[in-house]
């Protein structure tokens, strides 16, 4: 196992050497991710505390707001969730972590308006991501928004406008891009000892059986449910959807690829000098799912590249007690093969040669939940601070997301498509370019791009 506390490696890329040790990990990373430093956006008073607010209080927005307040410097005035029970349980657990009592929210632009938070924490369902984000920036935020940055690929490209435009900093949740056995394994590919590249193949493989469906019902009081929907369709409501089972249905997410998959898409665009792909085929369906659900249960997307093809695949039963590794990212060398996966493996180089030995790098992560998010959000104050772009800067984050939504739009067509990545258009198919965009429902109007 690595000692982060002492290590010195050296990280090249065509564009930087740096030298990092524990101590400057942090902004090392930024050089890791070719994440370089942008004109300032403005300067931070280190004995000032930035004012707060978090929109969307549930599982994972108090994981990241815990964070923040546990790093010092914060100053949390506002809470905002459409969902009285989170709302009061996370206010009261803040006042317990702060000796504060923060205002609470049911509509984030109420919040903006009267509170004009320095940070914005985005915690929402997917849905909500870019119109609260837009919002936040333009109202003078940063913000830290959680991954997927959107649900369609024309509402990302208008998030990455307004942070630029506002010249706000803009963090997403890819938390993996701070962990140091992650960190390790780009170091290994970027050295060359892999070898040339020819493949990668991202995966999760899950348990569970056929299930069964949950029935609607009136929401609960406490519920406003018809802001929980917002901009996307006001479907029944259901306790498969709220709480937490929203990203299995494809009016509020994008299934497994959307969830589990950016993290594993973001591995492939953090190594590769490549923006995006240039054909994405998706292949799957519901074969074996029988609950309320409408996202595949099994999918596998191929990804061509100019110089390597990636490939994704999910299942939502059965588990993998086959495979040596239930969930992550391998990448094929000539040299070899290199496992990135997550809490129970950390990051594995196998050699081609049987002679060389097997090498694991053990993850170093934080409970709850297992992950990386005190790295990140050091990373993020630490720009709020400077102004840098940050390790998960919102184009990074939109790039990656951009893998899965493409992914999941060839599914929907069932067929390929082809990826102008520049023009961000898919190249003469106007009926796939409907899919870029969705009709919001009234009165929320689609971000302008």
């Amino acid at each position: 196992m690595v000692d982060w506390r002492c290590l010195f490696y050296e990280l090249r890329t065509e564009k930087t050497t740096m030298t990092v040790t524990r101590r400057n990990f942090l902004a090392s990373s930024a050089a890791a991710s070719v994440a370089l430093a942008a004109p300032a956006v403005h300067g931070a008073d280190k004995n000032k505390t930035l004012r707060t607010a978090l929109i969307g209080s549930g599982w994972w927005g108090m994981n990241i707001l815990r964070t923040g307040i546990e790093a010092g410097g914060l100053d949390v005035v506002a809470l905002c969730d459409v969902d009285r029970r989170h709302l009061d349980k996370s206010a009261t657990e803040v006042e317990q972590l702060t000796g504060k009592t923060p205002k609470k929210y049911r509509d984030y632009r109420d919040l903006l308006d009267k509170e004009k938070p320095e940070i914005a924490i985005v915690g929402t369902p997917d849905h909500w991501h870019p119109l609260i984000t837009i919002a936040a920036v333009n109202a003078g935020a940063h913000v830290y928004v959680e991954k997927p940055i959107c649900h369609t690929i024309k509402e990302g490209r208008a998030m990455v406008n307004a942070a630029r435009a506002n010249e706000r900093v803009v963090q997403v949740g890819t938390h993996r891009r701070a962990s140091p056995h992650n960190i390790w394994g780009m170091n290994f590919l970027r050295e060359g000892r892999l070898g040339k590249i020819g493949m990668v193949r991202a995966f999760v493989h899950s348990g569970g059986g056929p299930g069964q469906p949950t029935p609607n019902e009136d929401p609960p009081e406490e519920l406003d449910w018809d802001m929980w929907c917002g901009p996307a369709p006001l479907r029944p409501y259901s306790r498969a959807i709220h709480p937490r089972g929203f990203r299995q249905f494809l009016d509020y997410a994008n299934g497994t690829l959307g969830d589990w998959g950016i993290h594993w898409m973001d591995q492939i665009l953090w190594w590769t000098e490549e923006k995006y792909p240039k054909n994405v085929s998706s292949m799957g369906g519901r074969f074996i799912t029988q609950d309320s659900t409408d996202a595949p249960d099994t999918q596998v997307v191929q990804f061509d590249f100019d110089s390597f093809t990636a490939v994704w695949e999910h299942r939502r039963y059965a588990a993998n007690n086959a495979e040596k590794h239930p969930l992550g990212v391998y990448f094929y060398g000539t040299e070899g093969t290199l496992h990135i996966g997550w809490r129970n493996d950390g990051t594995t180089f196998y050699p081609r040669s049987g002679s060389q030995p097997t090498i694991n790098e053990p993850p170093q992560l934080h409970k709850p939940d297992e992950q990386n998010i005190p790295e990140l959000w050091a990373d993020f104050l630490k720009c709020i601070e400077t102004g840098q772009r940050p390790i998960c800067d919102i184009e990074i984050g939109y790039r990656s997301t951009n893998m899965s939504l493409l992914g999941m739009l060839s599914q929907k067509l069932g067929r390929s498509v082809r990826w102008d990545g520049e023009q961000e258009v898919i190249a003469n198919d106007p009926e796939a370019n409907k899919l870029l965009s969705r009709d919001y429902r009234s009165p929320w109007k689609y971000p302008e791009v």
